[in-house]
């Protein structure tokens, strides 16, 4: 066990990269057991042991003072220097709660209603037709509109199933070789939407053609949007498109499981692997998946949720507006009325909002957690999420492409079991 003292030590290292905004505290003082969130540690300790991870970096904040952080492992399979808590992580699907804020700041300005159909400002998507096993593609029933976007039922796809014809046609389409946003919508429109609008949930890039949005609406470039309305008055210092090349010594590894071999291998990046470029001149900003970040940036962002949209004397949304958007948007759970991401376990239980995941009901998923609770992670294993019952923001960060293993879900109980003090 780590005696105490290192443990706080640790904890005051992550909170002055947090520039001193979210202070450490005993955890007993937050109604947490400081002895309790040991098998929080020794969960990432185990994994690292066991070789399913390279590291692993995790951070608890309750009542906006942080309780837990820890950093276990080294920074890559084939890379045995130590895992440090500012190390760079590509967050991938975590990009799509920053890209929905972003939206809705200019929702809150009057720039769009969520009733407007989305070619008022992407003209090139007016003429869409919908994908049918006949061949005769045909005109949406209904255009697709900007709450549609926001909340995976345009009727957009990703190509993340071989097996089906309108994922394959993305896959042909290679759609993230694009030049800008613009390119990237025009090379969409060729491509059939996979459901009507308003028909089913269904995981897709539509978060990416939110992005284009915002540039049209702002008349801002996406990244310098992100930089200027979200990350600078967040303090968010190493989140980002394309890595500086000063910071390249910070940007970790990504991995995936050799099931073959049963061990972890390297993803080979310089010969693409369907990731995204961070080096070299980034001009396609995806806010469905591009950013990257660090453990201490994403936590000043997932506070900013838990405090009602501010963040030390910055407001970056309205709480109304924020809870707005992490209320459930869909007639029924994710697993009722959508297709597509590994849909499973995972889901049961979850509805979606305006760029987040929301726990409906936690029975439903067979682990522990409180209704009302938001969320998403990226396809590299990280995930965060924001308790506003219990008051709570958890981070876990690994770079692990399509994890096997089932450390989401025991983060959810390790975290939750540490409480001592409930709010339900």
């Amino acid at each position: 066990m780590m005696p105490l003292f290192a443990a706080i030590i640790l904890v005051l290292s992550a909170s002055s990269l947090l520039a001193d905004s979210i202070q450490p505290i005993e955890p007993e003082a937050q109604g947490v057991s400081a002895d309790r969130l040991e098998r929080l540690k020794h969960l990432g300790q185990r994994y690292v042991d066991e070789g399913k991870l390279a590291g692993i970096i995790t951070m608890v904040n309750r009542g906006g003072r942080l309780v837990h952080a820890e950093v276990t492992g080294q920074r890559g399979v084939d890379d045995d220097r130590p895992l440090e808590i500012d190390h760079l992580f590509r967050i991938y699907s975590m990009t799509k709660p920053i890209t929905a804020v972003a939206a809705m700041q200019l929702y809150e300005q009057g720039g769009f209603s969520l009733n407007d159909p989305l070619s008022k400002y992407v003209p090139e998507l007016k003429d869409l037709k919908v994908w049918n096993e006949q061949g005769d593609n045909s005109a949406p029933k209904q255009e697709i509109t900007m709450h549609h976007l926001l909340t995976h039922t345009a009727g957009f796809s990703y190509g993340f199933n071989p097996g089906d014809p309108v994922d394959q046609m993305y896959r042909e389409a290679r759609l993230f070789e694009a030049d800008n946003l613009t390119d990237f919508a025009v090379q969409l429109a060729k491509l059939p939407l996979r459901y009507e609008p308003g028909e089913r949930w269904h995981y897709s890039v539509a978060v990416d053609i939110t992005g284009l949005v915002v540039e049209r609406i702002s008349g801002m470039r996406f990244d310098e949007y992100l930089a200027a309305n979200i990350f600078e008055p967040l303090g968010m210092e190493d989140t980002f498109f394309e890595v500086p090349q000063e910071k390249m010594d910070r940007f970790l590894p990504n991995h995936y499981w050799d099931r073959s071999q049963g061990k972890l291998g390297t993803v080979d990046e310089s010969q693409g692997g369907g990731l995204a470029s961070y080096t070299g001149g980034v001009t396609l900003f995806s806010g469905g998946g591009g950013l990257v970040s660090t453990v201490h940036d994403y936590m000043r962002f997932a506070e900013m949720l838990r405090n009602g949209g501010e963040f030390q004397g910055a407001r970056i949304i309205g709480p109304k507006t924020l809870k707005f958007m992490t209320k459930n948007h869909l007639p029924e759970d994710i697993t009722q009325v959508g297709t597509g991401e590994r849909l499973n376990r995972a889901f049961a239980g979850m509805g979606f909002g305006l760029g987040f995941g929301v726990i409906l009901d936690p029975l439903e998923s067979r682990a522990i957690g409180s209704a009302g609770t938001f969320m998403w992670g990226g396809a590299a294993g990280t995930v965060f999420w924001v308790d506003p019952l219990e008051d709570l923001v958890v981070i876990g960060m690994i770079q692990l492409m399509g994890s096997p293993w089932p450390l989401r879900e025991e983060l959810r109980i390790y975290t939750y079991q540490a409480l001592i003090e409930s709010n339900e």
